[in-house]
């Protein structure tokens, strides 16, 4: 391996430690990926999450300064096709290998300063929320798995978009008491977190169901060596959105629902040999 390869791969490694890091579910779900998918799926998470970390975590900093200066670097990296922060450097190796239009990264940004100004939404500022902070993430992965054949990409776009708006909003719903708490943020249109009741909950939730059955179509029709970790993914947010219908209003508003990370093992496991037999 030469110089600039394993500077290369070691910028790729601290994409999959990110991810590692921060979400078992994602990293169990990239690892029944084909292998040739890992790294560039690692490279899209670590940059999204780095973004995200901006606006949600560091409350002491200058959140917008850091956003701008994060947002710069990035269209720097991807002209210039090299970026000594590592997170950078991956993404930019993928999105000029893959060809993912600067357009999907624009409107992921462009939901990142959203995070900045907005405490509650209309559906309208909802909906390109949505569509920024989460359906841009879905087609950028898609751009991976299509592998330059546009054609696919084109018939399994709204799938994927409809995937992940499922993600996001059952995230929302798991989230809200620490939205509302820790940040002042309400994402749904016209819920009062104070009153957040039965009937608001179920029309949420019958939104969220739609978008998994739209999606599911899609799934079934990606390329092989990504089926399977996609739909562990989707399982694994079915799961945790059955979990969090299950329960009343008032204790979502109290305590973030969570799967076991031995779920989440199972889920893996039954994914695979239920797809090896065809069954799934």
């Amino acid at each position: 391996m030469d110089a600039k390869a394993l500077f290369d791969q070691t910028t790729f490694e601290c994409s999959k430690l990110i991810t590692q890091r921060y979400s078992t579910s994602f990293t169990l779900g990239i690892k029944t990926l084909d292998k040739k998918y890992h790294m560039p799926i690692y490279a899209i998470y670590g940059f999204v999450r780095y973004a995200d970390e901006i606006v949600d975590t560091f409350h002491n900093q200058d959140k917008k300064s850091l956003l701008e200066i994060f947002k710069k670097d990035t269209y720097k990296a991807i002209s210039d096709g090299i970026s000594l922060n590592p997170v950078l450097h991956a993404f930019q190796l993928i999105v000029n290998q893959y060809q993912i239009d600067l357009d999907l990264i624009e409107a992921f940004l462009h939901s990142m300063e959203m995070d900045l100004d907005f405490k509650t939404y209309n559906d309208s500022r909802y909906h390109e929320y949505i569509y920024g902070s989460a359906e841009v993430v879905g087609l950028m992965c898609l751009k991976v798995f299509c592998e330059g054949d546009c054609e696919h990409f084109k018939n399994l776009k709204e799938s994927a978009c409809k995937l992940g708006a499922a993600f996001q909003k059952v995230n929302f719903l798991r989230d809200i008491k620490s939205d509302y708490e820790e940040r002042g943020r309400v994402y749904f249109p016209g819920v009062d977190f104070m009153a957040f009741d039965k009937p608001a909950k179920e029309v949420i939730e019958e939104d969220i169901q739609k978008d998994f059955d739209e999606a599911l179509v899609g799934i079934n029709n990606l390329p092989p060596g990504a089926k399977m970790g996609v739909k562990v993914a989707y399982l694994y947010y079915q799961k945790l959105f059955d979990k969090i219908k299950s329960l009343p209003p008032e204790t979502i508003r109290q305590q973030r629902v969570r799967i076991p990370n031995a779920r989440k093992m199972s889920l893996l496991l039954g994914t695979y040999f239920f797809m090896k037999l065809g069954m799934a």
